[in-house]
C-alpha cells in the first residue's frame, strides 16, 4: 500500500522518528531556562555524550552523499576530500581541550577576550549567519537530493520537457561511450558538444522526482526549529544518540544490498575498473594532495561557531577530549563504508553512469531497498542532517544572543535571552530554506563548505598560540582572504567582462576528448542555439590559480587535482602570511590581557565547581604561573606548551587508530580489488 510514492511502512518509519525527535525536545526544555542551560547544557556532558555529539555533528549525510559521488566520478581517491579528516584526530586530542579551557560560551566571545575588540567579536558573529545559511542550506540540499532521488516520477507521467531531459542524457552516455571505443563518427561530434553544454547547464537529468523541493525543506525546518527551541543543547544531545544510531545504519544499508544486486564480491572486481580501487594512485591521491585539503580543513575547522558550543558543553577536559575524539574516529569509519557505496555504484551504473553523480545514494536506496527499509534510510538521512543543523542553528542563536542582542540590552535577563534564542534559531532555519533553493551543485558546495571559514580559522589559530597577534591584522587578514576564496571565486561568474574573458575560459583536453575548464567549474556557450557564439565561464571561478599564475604558475599544464591542490595550498597558507606581517607593523595587544588569556588557557578545568573557582582565582592573581611549562621559554611570544603523560599517550593512541584505519582500508580496497 502507498501514499503517493512513498510505502505505508516507509512513512510509519519516518513518522516514529520525528515524534521521538519531538518528544526529546519536550523532555529538555526544563534544563533551558538559563544561557548557559540552554546553549551549553550547563557544561555537565560526559563522555558518551560527547561521543554523541562529536560523532553527530561530524557525520552528516552530505558526507555520505558527497563521498559517493567523487568515488562514482574519480574513483576511491574521491574520498580524499572527507577522509584526509583521519589525520585530524591527533590534533583534535588538544584541540577540544583548548575550546574547554577557554571558558567562553561562543567563538566571537574569545575576540573580545584575547584581543579586546567589541566590533571584531560583533564582525565575527555576524559572518557566520552568512556562512550558517550557507551550511544549513548545504545540508538541506542534500538530504532533498536523496529523498528526491528516492521519490521517482513514473515514467508514463513524464511531461515532453522531462522525457527529453532524460532521453538527451542517455544519448549523452552512449556518444561518450563511443568516443572512449573510438568509434565516434565525425558527423556526430557537434551533437556531443550541444549535449555536453546542456549537461553542464544542468538541463539533463537520469530521473526525474515528484518531490517538491520548497515544502520538503519547510518541513524539515519546522521539526529541527521544535526540538532545538524546545530544548536546546540539551535536547541536541539527546538527539544525538538516537540520530547516531540511524546514522550507522543509514551508512550499512546499501552495502549488502549492493553487493546481492551485482552478485558479490567477485563481481565488484569484475566491474569497477582497478584503477579506481586505488587509494593513493593518480594526483587525486598523492600526498601534497590530501596534505593541502588537510590543511586547508583544519585551518577552517578552527572557525567553525559550534566548537565552543561542543566541547564547552563538556563536564572536564578529558569528557571533551576522549568524547570528541572518539565520536570523530566513527566519523572516519562511516568514511569507509561510504567509499564502498560509491564503489559499488560504479559496478551498478559504470564510471560516469549518472547524470547527476550526486544523486547516486538515492538512486540505490531507491533501487536496492524494500518497503520499511527505504524509511530508514530517509530516516537516518534525516536524523544525520537534523543533529548536524540543529548544532549550527544553537551556536548561530548563541552568536547572536551574546554578541548582538546583549551588546543593545545589557540589562537583558536570562529568561529573555533564552527566548531571543528561540526566535533566532526559528529565523537562521528559514535563512536556510531560502539558500538550499539556490543550490544546484555539491561538488563546489564541499569546496565552500571546505574553506568558508579560513578567514577567522587562522585567526583563532595564532590567537591561541601567538601572543603578539594584533587586531589590524585579523582585519586585514579576514578582508584580504574573504575576497581572495570566497567573494572572487563565488560572483566572478556574474561580471561577464570576466565570465567570457578569453584568457580565462581556456580549456585543455581530459578523459575521452572532454573539454576541461582551467579556471572556471564549467565553460559553455553564451547562446545554447550558436554553436559560434561565445564561451562563458559558470560556476565557481578559481582565483587561487589565477592569482598564482602572476607568480609564474601556469595552471593550464596541471591536472585537475593540481589546480586543486593550489587552490587548497593557497586558502590555508594565505591568510597566515596576512596575519603575521600586518602583525609585526602594528602596534603589540595589551600585556595584561594578554596574560590573563594565556594564564587561563594554561589553567586545567577543575574537577568541581569549587576546585575551578580556586584555581581560576589564583590564575587571575598570579598569570604567569604556567609559564615554565612553555616549550620555547617563559618569555618567547609563541605559546606552545610541554606534553605531560596524559598528553603524550593520548596523541600516540590517535595517531596509532588512525594508521590502523587508514592500514584496514587500503587492505580492504586490495582484497576488493582482487589485488595481492
Amino acid at each position: 500500500m502507498t501514499l503517493g510514492p512513498i510505502h505505508v511502512l516507509d512513512l510509519a518509519v519516518i513518522l516514529a522518528y520525528l515524534g521521538a525527535v519531538l518528544w526529546f525536545g519536550w523532555r529538555s526544555s526544563h534544563q533551558s531556562a538559563s544561557e548557559e542551560g540552554f546553549f551549553l547544557a550547563g557544561r555537565k556532558l560526559g563522555k558518551a555524550y560527547q561521543f554523541f555529539l562529536s560523532f553527530g555533528n561530524a557525520t552528516e549525510p552530505q558526507g555520505a552523499v558527497s563521498t559517493a559521488s567523487l568515488v562514482l566520478q574519480r574513483g576511491v581517491t574521491g574520498v580524499w576530500f572527507a577522509f584526509q579528516t583521519v589525520f585530524m584526530n591527533p590534533y583534535f586530542w588538544f584541540m577540544n581541550t583548548w575550546f574547554r579551557r577557554v571558558r567562553l560560551v561562543t567563538l566571537a566571545d574569545m575576540f573580545e577576550d584575547r584581543l579586546g575588540s567589541l566590533w571584531l567579536s560583533r564582525f565575527y558573529a555576524l559572518f557566520q549567519v552568512g556562512v550558517a545559511c550557507a551550511l544549513l542550506g548545504f545540508g538541506n540540499f542534500v538530504a532533498y537530493k536523496i529523498a528526491s532521488s528516492i521519490t521517482l516520477k513514473p515514467e508514463a507521467q513524464w511531461t515532453a520537457a522531462e522525457r527529453a531531459a532524460v532521453d538527451g542524457y542517455i544519448e549523452l552516455k552512449q556518444l561518450e561511450q563511443q568516443v572512449i571505443a573510438g568509434t565516434l563518427p565525425a558527423e556526430a561530434k557537434p551533437r556531443l558538444a550541444d549535449l555536453r553544454d546542456r549537461h553542464a547547464r544542468g538541463e539533463l537529468h537520469s530521473y526525474i522526482t515528484v518531490l517538491p523541493s520548497l515544502p520538503f525543506y519547510l518541513v524539515f525546518a519546522v521539526v529541527i526549529g521544535a526540538y532545538m527551541i524546545l530544548g536546546g543543547m540539551a535536547a541536541a544531545a539527546l538527539n544525538e544518540a538516537l540520530q547516531g544510531v540511524l546514522i550507522i545504519v543509514f551508512s550499512i544499508l546499501l552495502l549488502p544490498t549492493g553487493l546481492h544486486a551485482i552478485g558479490g564480491w567477485d563481481q565488484l572486481k569484475e566491474r569497477v575498473p582497478r584503477d579506481m580501487f586505488d587509494l593513493f594512485g593518480g594526483s587525486g591521491g598523492s600526498p601534497l594532495f590530501i596534505f593541502a585539503v588537510l590543511f586547508a580543513s583544519l585551518v577552517q575547522i578552527h572557525g567553525l561557531s559550534h566548537n565552543m558550543g561542543i566541547y564547552g558543553s563538556a563536564k572536564d577536559e578529558f569528557a571533551a577530549r576522549f568524547g570528541g575524539v572518539s565520536g570523530a574516529y566513527m566519523k572516519r569509519v562511516m568514511i569507509v563504508l561510504w567509499a564502498f557505496a560509491g564503489l559499488i555504484a560504479i559496478a551498478l551504473f559504470g564510471p560516469g553512469g549518472l547524470a547527476d553523480p550526486d544523486a547516486a545514494w538515492g538512486v540505490m536506496t531507491n533501487r536496492l531497498l524494500g518497503p520499511g527499509f527505504i524509511g530508514l534510510m530517509l530516516a537516518g538521512i534525516l536524523a544525520g542532517t537534523m543533529s548536524t543543523l540543529a548544532a549550527k542553528a544553537l551556536a548561530i542563536a548563541s552568536l547572536f544572543v551574546r554578541n548582538f542582542w546583549r551588546h543593545l540590552r545589557p540589562q537583558t535577563t536570562q529568561e529573555e535571552s533564552v527566548r531571543a534564542a528561540r526566535w533566532t534559531i526559528f529565523a537562521v532555519l528559514v535563512l536556510g530554506v531560502i539558500s538550499a533553493e539556490a543550490m544546484n551543485d555539491i561538488e563546489t558546495l564541499i569546496k565552500l563548505v571546505l574553506t568558508v571559514n579560513i578567514p577567522f580559522g587562522a585567526a583563532v589559530i595564532l590567537m591561541f598560540f601567538w601572543r603578539r597577534l594584533t587586531v589590524p591584522a585579523v582585519w586585514a587578514s579576514v578582508a584580504l582572504t574573504a575576497f581572495a576564496i570566497l567573494i572572487a571565486p563565488l560572483t566572478a561568474s556574474q561580471f561577464q567582462a570576466v565570465a567570457r574573458h578569453p584568457s580565462l575560459v581556456q580549456t585543455v583536453e581530459g578523459p575521452a576528448g572532454k573539454p576541461v575548464p582551467v579556471y572556471f567549474k564549467q565553460v559553455v556557450r553564451s547562446n545554447p542555439d550558436d554553436p559560434t557564439s561565445a564561451l562563458e565561464g559558470r560556476g565557481r571561478f578559481n582565483f587561487e590559480c589565477y592569482a598564482l599564475s602572476w607568480l609564474g604558475l601556469n595552471p593550464a599544464q596541471l591536472t585537475p587535482a593540481g589546480r586543486e591542490t593550489a587552490q587548497f595550498l593557497f586558502d590555508g597558507f594565505f591568510p597566515f602570511v596576512v596575519l603575521i606581517l600586518v602583525s609585526l607593523f602594528t602596534r603589540p595587544p595589551d600585556r595584561a590581557r594578554v596574560d590573563q588569556f594565556y594564564g587561563k588557557m594554561k589553567t586545567p578545568v577543575g574537577a568541581t565547581p569549587e576546585l575551578e573557582a580556586a584555581a581560576m582565582t589564583e590564575t587571575r592573581r598570579a598569570p604567569g604561573r604556567f609559564d615554565h611549562t612553555k616549550l620555547f621559554g617563559a618569555h618567547s611570544s609563541w605559546e606552545f606548551c610541554k606534553w605531560d603523560r596524559v598528553d603524550t599517550l593520548g596523541f600516540l593512541g590517535c595517531c596509532a587508530t588512525s594508521g590502523a584505519i587508514i592500514l584496514v582500508f587500503w587492505l580492504l580496497l586490495r582484497w576488493a580489488s582482487g589485488g595481492a
